[in-house]
């Protein structure tokens, strides 16, 4: 397990939610206020607050924005890029995991728990060193 990984997961062991743990982990080399960051992605975790999208995964989409986008001065410009690295991110989390919905991960509607929180966060973690270069 990465520095990172361990780090989103001893934030999540504070409370923090798995989009929080996954971005705030890495706010320092992007340059990006932890504050700031724990507070977008508040109405991340728990799938979305809906149990849809894996909060640890939009939490690493998150950051591939933050990577990828050339800010405001420049919009649309940069789009391509990160859209690209979050199907990216999407699909290989699925292949390893057989899906990315929240409610999936935890076995909602079949009892049939594919992954914990921990390990979803472990997972995302992975994604955003490899995809994002870090």
């Amino acid at each position: 397990m990465s520095t990172k990984a361990e780090q989103a997961i001893t934030f999540h062991d504070k409370g923090y939610n798995c989009a929080q743990a996954v971005a705030c982990s890495f706010c320092e080399e992007f340059g990006v206020d932890r504050e700031e960051m724990f507070k977008i992605a508040e109405g991340f975790g728990f799938g979305m607050g809906i149990m849809d999208m894996c909060g640890a995964l939009s939490g690493a989409f998150m950051l591939a924005g933050v990577k990828g986008s050339a800010g405001i001065e420049a919009p649309g410009t940069t789009k391509a890029q990160p859209y690209q690295q979050t199907r990216e991110m999407a699909n290989a989390f699925k292949e390893k995991n057989g899906t990315y919905l929240c409610c999936e991960l935890k076995g909602v509607a079949d009892g049939n728990v594919r992954r914990s929180c921990p390990c979803c966060i472990e997972d995302a973690c992975a994604l955003v060193e490899k995809m994002l270069g870090l």
